[in-house]
């Protein structure tokens, strides 16, 4: 797997967040929404596939993998295509979305009425570790996307996925941690973790969140063949929190400089008008 590659084209999405990227009057775009527990994010590629620009918003919107705030949700997706739309002088049409692994089919037809809900045609579903393969590239291996609310894996073999599975433990159970340990509101605790300077100490404090997460992971792998594990995901920010899982997993643990916008950008490239 070429790390380099992938983090080339992470780093092309992140200067689309402040840079737009000009495209033409009818060239082809492909957008991807994902209804994160912490973020909602929406990403737009060219007809080359190449982002060309991308925007996001914190929001409480969803838990666990389901809107728990229709409006809300649909306010926020409305709001960011919007100023997508601005910025590249285009009308969005269609999008790619992504859910949790294993979630119900009247869940994912509410995500889809948020997004269809912002003006957006939703021309594609899929679970979100699956829809980080499209950036990863994984044959053999599995896929951990650890987000706000919950720990989704999908296990690849020979390049199809032969599992996926889900559970409620990510990083709001991060911060929960993090708030009571040092005595500060949730969105404080929230701030903190993602600070540079005061990672090594948080890993501390939250190393038995991570813990389960990796029992989570060995639950799921237990007698399958598991050559890597791979991390995306916001959670998997935490400086160090690859080196736990390794070590409780007995596997490899690999994951990209910003494992944050893996999944969106998945999701955008599986956008097929």
């Amino acid at each position: 797997m070429d790390f380099a590659a992938i983090d080339r084209q992470i780093h092309a999405l992140e200067e689309c967040i402040e840079h737009t990227v000009p495209v033409g009057a009818d060239e082809r775009l492909s957008v991807g929404v994902d209804l994160g527990t912490a973020y909602i994010v929406v990403v737009v590629l060219n007809s080359l596939k190449q982002p060309v620009a991308c925007a996001m918003e914190f929001a409480q919107v969803i838990r666990d993998g389901l809107v728990v705030d229709y409006i809300g949700a649909t306010r926020i997706v409305r709001k960011l295509v919007g100023q997508l739309e601005q910025r590249l002088g285009r009308t969005l049409q269609h999008a790619a979305i992504a859910v949790p692994p294993g979630t119900g089919v009247k869940d994912c037809a509410t995500h889809t009425h948020v997004v269809e809900g912002a003006g957006l045609e939703v021309v594609s579903v899929l679970d979100e570790p699956t829809a980080a393969n499209a950036v990863l590239g994984v044959s053999n291996g599995v896929i951990v996307d650890i987000g706000g609310g919950t720990t989704g894996l999908s296990v690849l073999e020979d390049g199809q996925v032969a599992y996926v599975a889900d559970e409620a433990t990510g990083g709001n159970h991060v911060s929960l941690v993090i708030s009571g340990s040092y005595g500060i509101p949730f969105e404080e605790a929230e701030v903190l973790k993602k600070q540079p300077d005061r990672q090594r100490d948080v890993l501390v404090v939250v190393r038995p969140v991570i813990q389960k997460m990796a029992s989570i992971i060995n639950k799921h792998i237990q007698g399958r063949d598991i050559a890597g594990i791979y991390l995306v995901g916001g959670t998997c920010c935490l400086r160090g929190m690859e080196d736990v899982i390794a070590a409780d997993t007995g596997k490899p643990v690999y994951k990209p400089a910003n494992p944050f916008l893996v999944t969106p950008l998945g999701i955008a490239l599986n956008c097929h008008p």
